[in-house]
């Protein structure tokens, strides 16, 4: 195993919706870390070399009859670990503690009395944190000491210092925790031995090293949709095989007004590569005619990208590999995980809307990646600024930004709708404050009045939020003189429109795309 992994953090997922943010956090602090199941076999774990282990939380109590365990014989061995919520009265439980249900839990904010300093909270400066728990611990085990408190008088964290054995009630992992990161680094850099060798070149190297030898002599496709995951995808192929690498961009008519153009010659100067531009536009559309299903138009789009692949692979000679981008919240989101715990959000185009059938071998290097770990890796290949911030554009393009029947009359009305708002947000110096921005038309008509004349025409939705990797998102406060800018040139400008929303929906409970 390569230094990539060497002294990483290997994560115990028991159903938390927060163990994927833990994944993403160890890793900002360039520790690498492995989420697997509950149940994973202590020879397993140890197979890893891990400086560290995490119990992640989770919506069972530990005395529910099905409620998830772990092999017990991790705790006969030398590696430190770290125990969060679920994880903290496992812990406690199993080391002759007492975990009890109150009939009142903790939710959301709270701050925390902090009575030690020199490990867990070293460098501390606040006691504000988030909380999410029905059961506590009522008995403290023999050999640990609390650390913290909560104001209502909760164990908020605790350490058995002679085994670097450490539990939080609460979640280090979420931004409302205002120090948690800190809290992580001092477990993982100073309670722990855990090495900070994940960095985005260390990543290149391991996947083009990954590459070389599962491609062999072959050659590979990638699919290019002009976002940035697609890109550096492209990149690192090129990278690691050379000519043996074919960028395909498959135009379907579902991208962003001139993307494709402006896509073939970013990427030709960008990655000095040859890049394949096809029009298949007339057969996507003539697939996802009177669809308006969501699901159904992602699993169309996705297998007739295959199908588009497989034709144009064959006019490009012998190619048994197919490159894609898909990254770790698709995988996610599309119930594709280390553990058995997710659920269907909704298929991805290049991880659920796959064909059985398909001709090619997959080659998916960044799919334990999140998105703005593609960046730095991006960023590290040497690819322009300009297609590394590019806000992040779905596989499947304006097809899941259609709400509806998808029309060509419908996509030229969005196209042009949404580079006036891209052109703005530029204008304005907001585009670089917000992590995803997009318009979505809606299937609504209203009435209107322009010229003093009754208009009866389409209801567009905008849409901005600001995220760290796609899990969790806030709406962007965006100014209302930008606003109102928006929607007057798009309004004045877009035969079709008359009306114009902003979305203000964080996630969850709505997703960042409306399908």
């Amino acid at each position: 195993m390569s230094n990539i992994y060497d002294r990483g953090v290997v994560i115990l997922d028991f159903g938390s919706q927060y163990t994927q943010l833990i994944a993403r956090r160890v890793r900002e602090l360039n520790v690498y870390s492995f989420i697997l199941p509950p149940e994973t076999s202590i020879d397993k774990i140890l197979s890893l070399n891990p400086g560290a282990l995490i119990l992640s939380g989770g919506p069972s109590s530990i005395y529910d009859q099905n409620a998830p365990d772990f092999d017990q014989k991790i705790l006969d061995i030398d590696l430190p670990i770290l125990g969060i919520c679920y994880g903290l009265h496992l812990l406690t439980h199993y080391s002759g503690g007492k975990v009890s249900s109150t009939g009142t839990g903790e939710y959301g904010f709270a701050n925390i009395n902090i009575f030690e300093t020199e490990n867990l909270f070293k460098g501390i400066k606040s006691p504000a944190v988030w909380m999410s728990h029905g059961d506590q611990v009522t008995k403290v085990p023999k050999g640990w000491e609390v650390l913290a408190e909560s104001s209502n008088g909760v164990i908020a964290a605790m350490m058995n210092k002679s085994r670097s054995l450490v539990a939080t009630q609460f979640h280090p992992e979420v931004h409302h925790t205002k120090d948690g990161l800190k809290i992580l680094e001092n477990f993982l850099l100073k309670i722990a031995d855990c090495q900070p060798n994940w960095t985005a070149g260390n990543f290149i190297n391991e996947q083009i090293e990954k590459i070389r030898n599962f491609v062999g002599d072959g050659s590979v496709l990638t699919g290019v949709s002009g976002g940035v995951d697609s890109t550096v995808v492209a990149a690192l192929l090129h990278k690691a095989v050379g000519s043996r690498s074919h960028a395909v961009i498959i135009d379907h008519g579902l991208m962003r007004k001139n993307e494709v153009s402006e896509c073939v010659e970013a990427l030709a100067d960008g990655l000095g590569v040859n890049i394949h531009a096809y029009d298949e536009s007339k057969i996507f559309l003539s697939k996802l005619k009177g669809i308006v299903d969501p699901e159904k138009k992602r699993k169309i789009i996705g297998n007739q990208f295959i199908y588009s692949f497989d034709r144009i692979a064959m006019s490009l000679g012998k190619i048994e590999y197919l490159a894609q981008g898909t990254l770790y919240p698709d995988k996610i989101e599309s119930g594709v995980s280390k553990g058995n715990t997710s659920h269907v959000i909704k298929s991805h185009h290049n991880v659920g809307g796959l064909p059985e059938n398909m001709e090619f071998k997959l080659v998916e290097p960044l799919d334990e990646l999140f998105k703005d770990e593609v960046r730095k890796v991006g960023k590290e290949l040497g690819l322009p600024s300009k297609l590394i911030k590019r806000h992040p554009f779905p596989g499947p393009g304006l097809g899941v930004r259609i709400i509806g029947e998808i029309t060509q009359e419908r996509i030229n009305i969005l196209q042009e709708a949404d580079k006036i708002y891209m052109d703005i947000l530029l204008e304005d110096n907001i585009y670089d404050k917000i992590w995803q921005a997009f318009s979505v038309l809606i299937p609504v008509k209203t009435v209107g009045v322009m010229g003093d004349q009754r208009t009866y025409e389409n209801l567009l939705a905008i849409r901005a939020v600001n995220s760290t990797d796609g899990m969790t998102a806030d709406w962007f406060d965006m100014p209302s003189e930008t606003l109102s800018k928006i929607s007057r040139r798009i309004v004045n400008s877009v035969r079709g429109i008359n009306r114009v929303v902003y979305d203000i929906t964080s996630k969850p409970p709505g997703t960042i795309e409306w399908e």
